[in-house]
């Protein structure tokens, strides 16, 4: 899934507790196995190869994946699109590289949630469209701390962290206290602009920080940030936006929310949490500064300090 796996639990046999551990990580490979889109042999892949040419059965799980990110899409109202992929493969971000005016726009006609088409009768997809591709960077890894974490809870594990690169799970508390996950200054990597105090929840944070790179300024053209969102409907790096966290009762929920609320903002993206019964979002915007929903500050769920003020990271859990 291109980012790294952790995970802390507690048990009172340290053999069961290795067991558990091992179990977490076998089942992060196999999702990786699953969708990843760089291995051909992946379920993914056969999706993208096929799909546009006829309809592709696919198992259970990934059919049931495919139709939460098409819940999501009709929920955000197209800002959270698995089908972004047909820009996002033109990008390369270690290499600095993005795709010129005239191959974007082109690519932007394959985007569009409502031209992915499941058939629940034989779990099969479609593409209406040829060069239409998807994507589940953005999803998988919240299936996937939700599957591990299933997977402890059914072995009696009640105190546990489970984390896939920027998207959590935690189970129960940390044996009497409260789990507490750190969102990092999307300026400043040492630094933390809000302390979650967790208890049995999912967390999500994304942010331009993550993949990406600078494109400076040019003659008719101001400096941007190029990074690994995608507004569906420009193709282009949204850019009010710094990071978005935010907390939901399972994985997928809360990483799907983060993608979307990158993209819609911070006043559509923050009303849009708010429709999401046990939903709540911290917002850091491009000018630095801090919002949250109602949900954070009415029940004092997280310690925000200012962006000016950064606090050194302790070893906790950070986003």
């Amino acid at each position: 899934m291109g980012t790294s796996i952790q995970a802390q639990l507690w048990h009172e046999d340290a053999a069961a507790a290795e067991e558990a551990l091992c179990a977490v990580m076998a089942e992060m490979h196999r999702i990786d196995r699953l969708f990843s889109p760089h291995r051909s042999d992946s379920e993914l892949s056969r999706i993208n190869a096929l799909a546009a040419r006829e309809p592709v059965q696919v198992r259970g799980e990934v059919f049931a994946l495919l139709a939460r990110a098409q819940q999501f899409s009709r929920l955000s109202g197209g800002a959270f699109d698995i089908t972004f992929a047909a820009v996002g493969c033109l990008f390369d971000y270690r290499a600095g590289k993005r795709p010129g005016d005239a191959e974007l726009q082109a690519a932007r006609k394959h985007i569009g949630w409502q031209h992915l088409r499941l058939d629940a009768r034989d779990r099969s997809v479609r593409f209406d469209r040829p060069g239409m591709r998807i994507d589940l960077g953005g999803f998988a890894k919240g299936h996937a701390v939700d599957n591990a974490s299933a997977l402890l809870r059914a072995r009696g594990i009640a105190h546990a962290h489970v984390a896939a690169g920027g998207d959590s799970r935690v189970l129960g508390d940390r044996r009497g206290e409260p789990w507490t996950v750190a969102i990092r200054h999307p300026r400043d990597p040492a630094g933390v602009v809000a302390i979650l105090p967790l208890v049995d929840c999912a967390i999500s944070t994304s942010g331009d920080y993550e993949r990406g790179f600078d494109e400076p300024a040019t003659a008719g053209q101001a400096a941007r940030r190029w990074h690994h969102i995608v507004d569906p409907q420009t193709g282009r790096s949204p850019d009010a936006v710094h990071s978005v966290t935010v907390l939901a009762d399972d994985g997928l929920t809360a990483e799907a929310l983060s993608k979307a609320v990158f993209v819609r903002g911070v006043a559509e993206g923050l009303s849009l949490v708010e429709t999401v019964a046990g939903a709540d979002a911290v917002v850091v915007d491009a000018q630095g500064r801090l919002h949250a929903t109602r949900g954070l500050a009415d029940l004092g769920r997280a310690s925000a300090v200012a962006l000016d003020a950064a606090v050194a990271f302790d070893g906790r859990p950070s986003h």
